[in-house]
């Protein structure tokens, strides 16, 4: 028995469900509100990326409303506080239960690489708390505002690159775990 067999799939189940109370609480409680405050959206949804001209722009919105500013803060004191441990948890628990092995392109995956490949997890997690701690300082009153305000965009493409990188090696694994099951049916 190894370790990934150990993990029972209710419990990656049930951190899923805990994932996605935690994003609707997110999205339901303060983006879509903010949004219908402020007809912007909040920085931690630009899929796409975004400039320092953006978070400037964000910064005038906030000195500007009240209600925003307060939404944004109480986002980062709520649910933004747990969502980036509990995601991180996730896909670590996804990967190990995967058990990343095998061969790519005819060739045994190093020890190394696997090792990378569960660090990506821990990688999201610390750009989406940077992204968080960025965010509350580019938006407040502090003498770290403009560095916080250069760095907030990179955190953002870091966590959303490193995101996307963990979902296509959780389904590379998943695809080839699914093909070598079905080559020990036949």
């Amino acid at each position: 028995m190894n370790a990934g067999s150990r993990i029972p799939l209710w419990i990656i189940a049930l951190l899923a469900a805990i994932c996605l109370g935690v994003l609707a609480w997110t999205t339901f409680g303060f983006v879509v509100p903010f949004k219908h405050e402020t007809g912007q959206a909040v920085l931690d949804v630009y899929f796409s990326g975004y400039d320092e001209l953006t978070v400037g722009r964000m910064r005038q919105l906030l000195d500007h409303n009240e209600i925003a500013n307060n939404l944004l803060q109480a986002m980062y004191a709520g649910p933004e506080m747990i969502f980036p441990a509990l995601l991180t948890a996730l896909l670590l628990l996804v990967l190990m239960w995967l058990r990343p092995s095998g061969s790519h392109f005819n060739r045994p995956i190093r020890p190394s690489l696997i090792a990378l490949v569960y660090v990506l997890p821990f990688i999201y997690g610390l750009a989406d708390y940077g992204e968080n701690i960025s965010s509350l300082i580019a938006f407040g009153d502090s003498a770290w505002t403009e560095h916080a305000a250069r760095l907030l965009p990179w955190m953002t493409r870091v966590k959303f690159a490193s995101l996307a990188i963990c979902l296509i090696v959780i389904a590379r694994f998943a695809i080839v775990r699914a093909m070598h099951r079905e080559e020990g049916d036949t």
